[in-house]
């Protein structure tokens, strides 16, 4: 008995990369460090929020690498002069990956009150409608 995937589909022609697409989103399995929010503020635009309360600026990356967002947080240095009680807040070394759908583009990335915010916009597709000729013989070629 063979496996019927997304692609061996005989309705759905031409999404084997779809099917490439949720294996690599699969593998990029993230342990949930840093939690994140993701909104849809209209019809084609959203944001991906992260909590990355310890990081500056500075210490973060956004990459888009392959249709996929790459968001990346360094580790900080640690003052060992500073003694921690309790040490709750976690500033360790982080990768989130999001991949983003054919059209979609990142418009801007801020930070505000240790949240870093990356809006994404979806360009509306141009609508084509395309007449194909039906030559006699039984040749396409």
């Amino acid at each position: 008995m063979t496996k019927l995937t997304l692609a061996s589909h005989p309705y759905l022609l031409g999404f084997d990369q779809l099917e490439r697409l949720v294996e690599r989103t699969a593998k990029s399995g993230n342990e949930g460090y840093p939690p994140y929010n993701i909104e849809q503020r209209d019809e084609n635009s959203y944001r991906i929020t992260l909590a990355v309360a310890g990081f500056a600026e500075n210490d973060l990356s956004i990459t888009v690498e392959d249709r996929q967002l790459v968001i990346r947080g360094k580790q900080q240095a640690t003052d060992e002069a500073r003694v921690f009680l309790h040490r709750g807040i976690a500033t360790r070394q982080f990768q989130r990956s999001f991949v983003l759908a054919e059209g979609v583009d990142v418009a801007g990335a801020a930070m505000e009150h240790g949240l870093l915010h990356v809006d994404l916009n979806r360009a509306e597709p141009d609508r084509v409608v395309q007449t194909i000729q039906i030559k006699t013989g039984g040749s396409t070629a």
